[in-house]
């Protein structure tokens, strides 16, 4: 049985089955613990770069067929920390002379959504 303190008050009794309560301030740094496995899979792969924020994962690669396996990679990790990727809220960017080439990049089995871009700025 636990309670949180907020605000200089208790809340009600509630109990913790497995996991961490969300909104925690553990939560992020345990989550990051947790999903390091995602954040190393570059180490492997020149040219390409797995960046972890919060919840998302960024995966950057200097080709379509990299960005595929990196995907792949990507998910075989999470199955094994029991988590997916959710390619309905993902998306797939091309920048450069071949941003209106659209790649076929697949996440469990779907499409992911494709986005171009001619040009971008730092």
């Amino acid at each position: 049985m636990y309670n949180e303190l907020l605000y200089n008050s208790h809340s009600s009794v509630f109990n913790i089955r497995f996991g961490v309560r969300q909104g925690s301030v553990l939560s992020r740094d345990l989550f990051s613990i947790y999903i390091d496995a995602v954040g190393k899979l570059c180490h492997f792969r020149n040219g390409s770069f797995v960046l972890l924020y919060a919840d998302d994962i960024l995966l950057i690669s200097s080709s379509a067929s990299e960005l595929q396996s990196l995907v792949t990679a990507c998910q075989k990790v999470l199955l094994a920390l029991d988590m997916s990727l959710n390619a309905g809220k993902s998306c797939c960017m091309r920048i450069g002379s071949r941003y209106d080439k659209p790649c076929a990049i697949f996440a469990r089995m779907m499409v992911v959504s494709y986005h171009g871009l001619r040009s971008y700025a730092i």
